[in-house]
C-alpha cells in the first residue's frame, strides 16, 4: 500500500503541491486572524463547586483580582518634602485610563457627626497641607484611626500601601498592558523625583506583566528553533537546498497549527502559544528520517524514483505511526477537565497529524525535482564519529548485554529513591527567577502587609435583609470574632468586613475615641445605628453606603470578609483553608449560615490540583494508547512490552532527577512527561519497524537482525534526537522557571530515551523474541 502511495505522490506530484500552495494561503487567512487570549483560561471545570462559588461571588460582589498595590518603606513619609510627591503619585493615577480608584494614605477619611442631619459623614484627613505642623497635626489624626493600620501602613516598618482598582473589562482586553504600563511609568516618575524604591503588584501586574513577556519570548524562541535546526541540518546534509525543503515542511506546518487555533474557536494562550515552537522541534525529525532513508537508498545504488518510491515505503508508516504516537502524547489532554489543556491537546494532536500529511507530501514530491544527492550531501552517512559510537553500542549490546541490564536496574533504582523526595506544590509566581522585580516586589508586600493575593470568605444568613436591623448585630459580632481568628494566622493580612466598617462608624459616632474602635454593642448599636442610615435626600449620601454596597449584596443576606493573603504554595493552603472552614463552622450555625471560602487563591489552588491531575491521568492514558498502537503494529504482546520498557525507564530517570535536585512537580513539570513520551516513543517505532523489516532477510537470526537495525537506523535516530535535544534545550533561555524546566527535563528524558532504545531495547528483544516473530 505505502509503495502505491509513493508512486502517486510522484505522479501526480504538481496537483498534490498546488493544492498544498492554495490551502497553506487559505490556512495562512486563518491564521491571520487567531487572536491573543487577555484572560486567564480556566484551569478548573465550569461544573467544579469553587468554581461556581467564584463566578457566584464576581457576579454579586465584582472581580477581587483587579486590584495593583504600589507600595514603599519610607521613615521620612510624613515630611513635606516627601509626603507632597506621593499625593501628586495618588492625583495622577486616578487619571489614568482605566483606574476606577485609588486608595492611599493621601485620600485617608475620617468620619465626623453632623448633628443637624443626625448623620455621619466622610471628611479627608489630608487637605490644605501647606506646612509642616498642618501636615504633623493631620499625621496624628491619621495615626488615631485603627482602621487604616496594617491596610494603608504599617507601624514598624514605616511601610506605606496605595491600592489602584483597575476596570475589569479593559483587563480583559489588549488595553490592559498600557494601562499597567501607564501604572509603571508614573509610579517610575515618583521614584525618580524622590529617590524612594517602589514596589508593585496584585494580580493585574502579575498577569499582564507575566503574559506578554512569556508572548515576547515565543517568538524569540520560534525563531531560535528555526535558525538553530537550520545550522544542524546544514551540518548533517551539507546542502542549501535539504535544509530550505525542511525548513519549508514545519514553516507550513507552523502556518496550519496556528489557523487550526482560530479554526476550533480558541485564541492564543500561554500554552498554546508552545506550539509553533514544538511543531518545528517535531517536524524537523520528519524530514531528517524521511531524507536520511532517501539518502541510504540512492547510496546504496537504487535511482531516484526507486529511491524516493522505497523511502516513502519503508519510512511513510513508520512516520504515521510516530506521529501518531506524538499525537497521543499530546492529544490525552484534551480527555482532562481542564480547558487550557483541552485546548492545548486538540490543537496538538491535530497537528502533529498534519505535520505528517505535509511532509509525505512535500518531501518525496520537492524531492523528485531535485538533482540526484551529490556525494558530499551524503557524507554524513558515514560520520567516523557517530559510526564509531553506535559501533560501541553495538558491542556492549551483543558481548555485555547483562551489563546493560544491570546498569539499567542500577540507574532506576536510584531514580526511584529521587522519586520518593518528590514534592507537588506550586506557587503563583514560582516560575519567576528569585531576583525578577516581580518576585521581590511580591515578597516585600509580604514582609511589610503579609501578602497581596486574595481570598474572600461569603457570610450567607440564609433570608433577606438578614444583615439589616438591629438584629443584625448578632451576625456582625460573629462576623468580627472570625476576622480576630483569621488576624492571628500569619500567612493573612487583617481581614477587610462590614465589621471593620461598624467599628470604624462607632470610633466616629464618640468623636474618634481610639478606645470606641469596637463592635457597637446593645447599647450604643441604635444611636450609632441611626447614624449610619444614608442621607434624606441624595445630596446627602455619604461613601459609608459605597463601601456597604460593595460589601453587601442587593438582598441584605450576604456579606464578604475580604483578605489579602501571602503565596504560601499549594502544599500549605489546603491545610489553612481547612483550618478557616473548621473555625467557620464553629461561630457560624450551619444551620442559619453558610460560609463559603472563595477568590483567586482557592481558584488556583484548585486550578493547579486539576492540572495536576490531569497531566498524571494524561500520561497513564497516553501509555495505554500507545500500547495499543504498538500492538496492532507489530501483533506482539511482547514486542509491545518491549517497547514500552525502554520508554518508562527515562521517565522515571527525569523524575528521579527532579527529586533530587529538589525540582517540585507542579502543572510546567509534570508537562514533561506526556511531551516527552509521546516524542520518545519516536525512537522505539523506528528501531522497531525496522527490526521486524529485516528479521526475514536475515532468516529471522535475532542477532544479526539487530546489528543490522542498529547500523541502519542508528545514524538517523542520533541525528534526530540531537535535533529534538537542541530544540527544547533552546528554551532554557527563558526567564521562567516553568519554560525552562521543560526544556532541560524534556531534552534530558530524550537523550535517555535514546540511549536505552539503542541498548536495553536491542538486548530486550535478543532475550525475548524466541524463534519466529510475527
Amino acid at each position: 500500500m505505502w509503495e502505491r502511495l509513493g508512486r502517486f505522490v510522484l505522479k501526480y506530484r504538481v496537483s498534490l503541491l498546488i493544492l498544498l500552495f492554495f490551502s497553506t494561503i487559505v490556512m495562512g487567512y486563518f491564521a491571520s486572524k487567531v487572536k491573543l487570549s487577555y484572560e486567564f483560561s480556566k484551569a478548573i471545570p465550569t461544573s467544579n463547586r469553587h468554581y461556581k462559588d467564584y463566578q457566584e461571588f464576581k457576579k454579586v460582589f465584582g472581580d477581587d483580582g483587579n486590584t495593583l498595590v504600589v507600595g514603599i518603606a519610607d521613615s521620612q513619609f510624613f515630611t513635606i518634602r516627601h509626603f507632597t510627591p506621593y499625593k501628586k503619585l495618588t492625583d495622577s493615577l486616578k487619571k489614568i485610563k482605566g483606574v476606577e480608584a485609588v486608595l492611599s494614605v493621601a485620600d485617608a477619611v475620617t468620619l465626623k457627626k453632623n448633628f443637624e442631619t443626625e448623620r455621619l459623614y466622610s471628611e479627608k484627613i489630608f487637605q490644605n497641607i501647606s506646612d509642616q505642623k498642618t501636615l504633623d497635626s493631620t499625621r496624628d489624626e491619621f495615626y488615631n484611626l485603627p482602621f487604616y493600620k496594617s491596610l494603608l501602613y504599617n507601624p514598624n516598618s514605616h511601610a506605606y500601601l496605595l491600592a489602584c482598582k483597575v476596570n475589569k473589562d479593559i483587563l480583559a482586553s489588549p488595553e490592559r498592558t498600557e494601562v499597567i504600563n501607564s501604572i509603571i511609568n508614573v509610579v517610575s516618575l515618583y521614584e525618580k523625583q524622590t529617590g524612594v524604591k517602589t514596589h508593585i503588584s496584585g494580580l493585574p501586574l502579575i498577569r499582564t506583566v507575566v503574559s506578554d513577556r512569556i508572548q515576547k519570548e515565543m517568538k524569540l524562541f520560534l525563531f531560535g528553533s528555526l535558525i538553530l535546526s537550520v545550522i544542524i541540518l546544514m551540518l548533517f546534509f551539507r546542502s542549501f537546498k535539504t535544509t530550505a525543503l525542511s525548513l519549508g515542511v514545519v514553516l507550513i506546518s507552523v502556518i496550519w497549527t496556528v489557523a487550526l487555533i482560530y479554526l476550533c474557536g480558541y485564541k492564543i494562550t500561554l500554552l498554546t502559544a508552545l506550539l509553533p515552537c514544538l511543531v518545528v522541534v517535531i517536524g524537523i525529525p520528519n524530514c531528517v528520517y524521511f531524507i536520511n532513508k532517501y539518502h541510504h537508498n540512492y547510496a546504496s545504488g537504487q535511482d531516484k524514483v526507486t529511491a524516493l518510491v522505497n523511502m516513502v515505503s519503508k519510512m511513510g508508516i513508520v512516520t504515521l505511526f510516530c506521529n501518531i504516537s506524538a499525537a497521543i502524547g499530546f492529544g490525552v489532554f484534551a480527555f482532562t477537565n481542564s480547558e487550557i489543556l483541552k485546548e492545548f491537546g486538540v490543537v496538538a494532536g491535530l497537528s502533529i497529524i498534519l505535520i505528517f500529511l505535509i511532509s509525505f507530501i512535500m518531501l518525496p514530491a520537492l524531492l523528485s525535482f531535485f538533482k540526484v544527492p551529490s556525494e558530499n550531501e551524503t557524507k554524513y552517512l558515514y560520520n567516523k564519529r557517530i559510526t564509531a559510537f553506535l559501533l560501541y553500542l553495538e558491542n556492549l549490546v551483543l558481548r555485555n548485554s547483562k551489563s546493560v541490564i544491570i546498569v539499567t536496574v542500577v540507574i532506576v533504582a536510584f531514580s526511584l529513591l529521587g522519586m520518593m523526595k518528590l514534592k507537588t506544590v506550586g506557587y503563583i509566581v514560582d516560575d519567576l527567577p528569585k531576583t525578577d522585580k516581580i518576585y521581590t516586589d511580591l515578597k516585600f508586600f509580604e514582609k511589610h502587609f503579609t501578602g497581596v493575593m486574595p481570598l474572600e470568605i461569603v457570610v450567607d444568613t440564609k433570608k433577606k435583609n438578614g444583615l439589616s436591623g438591629f438584629k443584625a448585630l448578632e451576625t456582625f459580632e460573629k462576623i468580627d470574632t472570625f476576622s480576630r481568628f483569621l488576624s492571628q494566622i500569619p500567612a493573612l493580612r487583617r481581614p477587610l468586613s462590614l465589621a471593620e466598617g461598624l467599628k470604624f462608624a462607632k470610633q466616629g459616632f464618640y468623636e474618634m475615641d481610639s478606645t470606641q474602635y469596637l463592635m457597637p454593642n446593645s447599647f450604643d448599636g441604635a444611636f450609632v445605628g441611626e447614624y449610619l442610615k444614608g442621607g434624606k435626600n441624595k445630596g446627602n449620601s455619604n461613601s459609608l453606603t459605597s463601601i456597604v454596597e460593595s460589601f453587601m449584596d442587593s438582598s441584605r443576606s450576604k456579606t464578604r470578609i475580604s483578605i489579602s493573603m501571602a503565596d504560601i504554595g499549594t502544599a500549605e493552603m489546603p491545610g489553612l483553608i481547612d483550618s478557616i472552614e473548621n473555625k467557620g463552622r464553629q461561630i457560624f450555625d450551619t444551620s442559619n449560615y453558610k460560609v463559603t471560602l472563595t477568590g483567586t487563591s482557592i481558584t488556583f489552588l484548585e486550578g493547579s490540583r486539576f492540572i495536576i491531575g490531569g497531566l498524571k491521568e494524561s500520561i497513564i492514558l497516553a501509555f495505554i494508547l500507545i500500547a495499543f498502537c504498538m500492538l496492532y503494529l507489530f501483533r506482539s504482546v511482547r514486542i509491545m512490552f518491549c517497547s514500552l520498557i525502554p520508554n518508562i525507564v527515562p521517565l522515571i530517570v527525569t523524575a528521579g532527577v527532579m527529586g533530587w535536585v529538589g525540582l517540585p512537580l507542579k502543572p510546567s513539570t509534570v508537562l514533561v512527561f506526556s511531551v516527552a513520551l509521546g516524542i520518545a516513543v519516536d525512537i522505539t517505532i523506528r528501531f522497531l519497524v525496522n527490526y521486524k523489516q529485516e528479521l526475514p532477510v536475515f532468516g529471522n537470526d535475532k542477532r544479526q537482525t539487530v546489528q543490522s537495525t542498529m547500523k541502519n537506523t542508528g545514524l538517523s535516530i542520533i541525528y534526530t534526537s540531537l535535533v529534538l535535544t537542541a530544540g527544547f534545550i533552546i528554551f532554557c533561555g527563558s526567564s521562567f522557571g516553568g519554560t525552562i524546566a521543560l526544556g532541560w527535563l524534556t531534552s534530558l528524558t530524550l537523550v535517555v530515551a535514546t540511549l536505552t532504545n539503542l541498548t536495553l531495547l536491542p538486548v530486550m528483544l535478543m532475550y525475548i523474541s524466541k524463534g519466529k516473530t510475527r
